[in-house]
């Protein structure tokens, strides 16, 4: 029976992230004024806007932070806690569960952040045509991190900014992000 509750689990998580995935890119791509012409712009804003729409009129933005956005990816990670944490037939306190999904939160940004980059690096090492949809999103959304070290690391024809900001980016998912998980899991057990 477990490993049926591991498999379900991870759909679980797989469905969930998704989710997150998509309004996750939506609050990024407001956020650093991702070009609306590219296809990939168009069909984030397509499926995330019925959402949304309702949502931020009662929580508009606020600067180019998409508050709306912001609540839904929060709301994804607490949802996805509560059903997980209901197949293993345990609830949590309410003061736990909502600390453990705000460092879900952080964690799924971060590790966003890391793929992202990683994956741009990676194409952008490659060659790949810098028009694709796919280069010209992740390229906008991994320049405000990378723009203050740009240039400043460069050894030969390498730049090594990206690998800077991963590193630091890893080191806040062990500093900032696991203290907090511990603080929920506390939080979850006294209630």
């Amino acid at each position: 029976m477990p490993y049926l509750l591991n498999a379900l689990s991870m759909l679980i998580q797989v469905a969930f992230g998704a989710i997150a995935t998509l309004f996750l890119v939506r609050l990024l791509a407001e956020a650093t004024r991702v070009d609306f012409h590219n296809p990939l712009s168009q069909f984030i804003y397509r499926y995330t806007n019925p959402v949304l729409a309702p949502i931020r009129r009662v929580l508009p933005n606020w600067r180019r932070i998409n508050l709306a956005a912001l609540l839904i990816v929060w709301l994804t990670m607490l949802l996805e806690r509560v059903v997980i944490y209901g197949l293993a037939g345990y609830m949590p306190a309410l003061p736990g569960l909502l600390v453990a999904s705000l460092a879900d939160l952080l964690d799924f940004v971060l590790l966003f952040y890391i793929i992202v980059i990683f994956g741009w690096s990676l194409l952008t090492m490659l060659s790949a045509d810098p028009h694709q949809p796919v280069v010209r999103l992740a390229g906008t959304i991994v320049q405000p991190l990378l723009r203050p070290l740009r240039g400043k690391l460069v050894v030969g024809n390498i730049d090594f900014s990206p690998t800077v900001v991963v590193i630091i980016l890893l080191l806040a998912r062990m500093l900032l992000v696991a203290p907090l998980f511990d603080l929920g899991a506390r939080l979850a057990q006294v209630g």
